[in-house]
């Protein structure tokens, strides 16, 4: 047996509430789902450069963990969906508050050179969208 195996990171996983919620808004931002995902226990989507995503709810978690409860503050994960240009991240932003989610932070312009904005998931988690400013080519 090779016991030099090293761990490579696959994929990101995250808690829900409420399945159907999660995945409309998650499609929003593009991700794909199979039809019919809303009543799923679990539901993975492949992310570009080969990573993937996946929701559990939280019936999932505490069927092999009954003492588990979710977290009563804040989420603790962030996201960031890179929009492409700063139309992008305010277009949508703008899509997103418009249709009923958290506008967490409006966009502007980050000192770090992005145009930035923050929206809450349907469970409180943090999901930022960003884009390069234009600026002098090096």
């Amino acid at each position: 047996m090779n016991t030099n195996i090293t761990p490579r990171f696959d994929l990101v996983g995250i808690v829900v509430s409420d399945m159907a919620a999660t995945l409309a808004f998650y499609r929003r931002l593009g991700l794909e789902f199979p039809e019919g995902s809303e009543g799923q226990p679990h539901v993975e989507a492949a992310l570009p450069g080969g990573l993937r995503i996946a929701f559990d709810t939280e019936e999932t978690i505490r069927s092999f963990d009954k003492n588990w409860e979710p977290p009563q503050s804040a989420g603790r994960i962030g996201l960031a969906f890179h929009c492409e240009t700063p139309e992008g991240v305010d277009a949508a932003y703008e899509e997103l508050v418009g249709a009923g989610y958290h506008g967490e932070l409006k966009p502007w312009d980050a000192f770090w050179g992005q145009r930035y904005a923050s929206v809450l998931d349907p469970d409180g988690n943090g999901v930022d969208l960003f884009a390069p400013l234009p600026g002098p080519v090096a």
